[in-house]
């Protein structure tokens, strides 16, 4: 597939104002940075994922976040565009969306693993706090959780909007998108019920990179 120029500024802005769906391929081998004042990681992004928006909407998706409508955790995720919608999950892990859609219309794309192209020093450092064993470098930001933190992100970056759109108001975050590079698609990880079935497919990915996070199905929840 033939290369083409760099997507940044205002044209990058009108891409993520279309659906998730069509934003999420778009985004393999795209440069995602986070710039601190520990120093900037930045990524190639190898795998994402896309969600739509409650019930009842022209993308509804009951995998979402959003399925039920908006609530104080999930607001980011209904826009405005370029920004990042950032939740904690299972008590101890951040994960981090590119938000999608107009203003008031609910969408997202979650950044699920990526190669550490630039910062992987601090990557590493990131990675290793609390850990016995170094983190191997293909490992660094595989899976949501791990990807967060390398990145450095937690919950203070919910809303924070990327750098090099109209409304950048935290410079911390940029996007470069060089592709699209050609990827897989199946369906998304551990989301349970119809979400998370081949109804959905809206997995994204590399193949052959070794930084990609396996496929995993949700796991039914027992009855007691």
């Amino acid at each position: 597939m033939s290369r083409r120029e760099p997507v940044t500024g205002p044209a990058l802005l009108e891409l993520l104002s279309r659906p998730a769906p069509e934003v999420a391929p778009r985004l393999l081998g795209a440069l995602f940075g986070h710039r601190t004042g520990e120093g900037t990681v930045v990524l190639r992004l190898t795998e994402v994922e896309a969600y739509g928006g409650p019930d009842g909407s022209d993308l509804p998706d009951p995998g979402a976040h959003t399925w039920r409508g908006r609530t104080a955790r999930n607001a980011s995720m209904f826009g405005p565009p370029g920004h990042v919608y950032v939740y904690f999950t299972y008590g101890m892990h951040h994960a981090v969306n590119l938000v999608c859609r107009p203003e008031g219309t609910a969408g997202g794309c979650l950044l699920r693993a990526g190669e550490v192209v630039e910062g992987v020093e601090l990557a590493r450092a990131r990675r290793a706090a609390g850990r016995s064993r170094p983190v191997p470098d293909t490992a660094l930001a595989r899976g949501p959780g791990n990807l967060a933190k390398a990145l450095g992100i937690d919950l203070s970056h919910d809303g924070a909007a990327l750098a090099g759109t109209a409304q950048a108001a935290a410079p911390g975050f940029f996007l470069r998108l060089d592709g699209p590079l050609p990827g897989a698609a199946g369906p998304r990880t551990g989301v349970s019920g119809p979400g998370g079935t081949p109804e959905f497919p809206w997995r994204w990915w590399l193949p052959g990179e070794p930084t990609v996070s396996p496929y995993r199905a949700a796991v039914p929840r027992r009855r007691r």
